[in-house]
């Protein structure tokens, strides 16, 4: 498998993260959408990270469902997310609540770093980020001290979604070490694990 992307997208990374701990082999290729634009274009016309590219030659695009197709080959009857009733739902919940929170960050970045100055509009921006942080803040509400996970009592698409959402908000600004402890706490322990520490980007 090959995987277009760079890991300092948290969608990449999710994604590298994932094929991480289901022991997949795959090779990266550290293309982006702005400085490769042709390149990520001929593997997603939309030019987004990321692509995978199977062994078969098929080309999946979009973190969500490239996770959902690892789910289904690499998962057996454990999968990152559960296949079916309320656990299922629950981790589902979560990677709605960290990828839209990436979504948003990500909006209050571009704009920021697109746009010029005197056309930003600061409520836009700041409203980003406030609900960056209120979804962050309400996964903190779920992080539990003496649980070494966010559901489950294993690793799930919830605790991968959490460690690349909030790495993102710590790098926008967010002082998740004070408000958010439990939450960075728990990004901590993760980042103890090969899945996560081998996927860790280069410092900018």
């Amino acid at each position: 498998m090959i995987l277009i992307g760079v890991n300092r997208s948290p969608y990449t990374r999710r994604v590298a993260i994932t094929l991480r701990a289901y022991g997949v082999v795959y090779e990266q290729r550290d293309l982006n959408g702005f400085g490769h634009r042709e390149d990520v274009r001929a593997a997603n016309p939309l030019g987004r990270i990321p692509a995978l590219v199977l062994d078969s030659g098929e080309t999946l695009i979009d973190s969500a469902a490239i996770v959902d197709h690892l789910d289904e080959t690499c998962g057996g009857d454990r999968p990152l997310t559960p296949r079916l009733g309320a656990d299922r739902r629950a981790v589902l919940k979560i990677a709605a609540m960290m990828m839209g929170a990436c979504d948003k960050g990500l909006q209050a970045a571009y704009h920021r770093n697109h746009t010029p100055k005197e056309k930003w509009h600061q409520p836009w921006i700041d409203d980003c980020m406030a609900q960056m942080t209120s979804a962050l803040a309400a996964v903190e509400a779920m992080a539990r001290p003496d649980e070494p996970y966010l559901s489950l009592g294993r690793l799930t698409q919830a605790d991968i979604t959490a460690f690349v959402a909030e790495r993102l908000g710590r790098g926008l600004g967010i002082d998740t070490d004070t408000r958010m402890p439990g939450l960075r706490a728990l990004t901590r322990r993760l980042l103890e694990q090969p899945a996560f520490s081998s996927t860790e980007p280069p410092p900018a």
